[in-house]
């Protein structure tokens, strides 16, 4: 029985050692693992702190495409502009003369000297027109049609019978548009 109880002893003693190498060994394993979960909670941390700086930058980015895109429009509507418009302080400097040009063509007289002369005032007068309409310059129409503030100046009003209220009766100066502008609006007398 003295053997038995050695070997119990033995393993008791075994089981004792294994215990306390059980004891550091997981008292070791947890401190490993919590120096585990404190890197992974720093590395999260890290992680989470680096996708918002990457969120920030993806929007800066999109910002900035978007702003250079609005640029990139403004400037091409302002170039198509300028293009569109680029005659209109000539069209403003010739509208004067072409008025004095139609003037003279009101003209009416027997002598054939002064016909003559008319008709070579009237040609350079078409080829001016000719020229502006080439530019887009068209003149505005206006005797008969209704009154429109936006391409029409009234400088007169008149009782008028014959004609509808608020509409053009006479013309006093011509107006033109340039393109879709209006360069200057056609002076008018309107009825009532």
């Amino acid at each position: 029985m003295t053997k038995e109880k050695d070997n119990t002893l033995v393993e008791e003693e075994i089981v004792e050692e294994a215990e306390e190498l059980t004891e550091e060994q997981v008292i070791s394993e947890e401190a490993s693992i919590s120096n585990e979960d404190a890197e992974l909670a720093k590395a999260n941390e890290r992680i989470a702190e680096l996708e918002n700086k990457l969120e920030d930058s993806e929007n800066r980015t999109l910002r900035l495409q978007a702003d250079f895109d609005n640029f990139r429009r403004r400037v091409r509507l302002d170039q198509e502009a300028a293009q569109k418009y680029r005659a209109q302080n000539l069209v403003t400097d010739i509208l004067p003369a072409l008025d004095n040009f139609e003037r003279a063509l009101q003209i009416n007289t027997d002598d054939e000297k002064v016909k003559s002369i008319l008709q070579g005032v009237e040609m350079v007068h078409r080829q001016l027109v000719e020229a502006l309409k080439n530019e887009g310059v068209e003149a505005i129409e206006a005797v008969g049609k209704p009154f429109d503030p936006n391409v029409h100046q009234a400088v007169m009003t008149v009782e008028d019978e014959e004609h509808k209220s608020n509409t053009v009766v006479e013309v006093f100066q011509k107006g033109y548009i340039l393109n879709d502008r209006v360069i200057r609006p056609a002076m008018v007398k309107v009825s009532q």
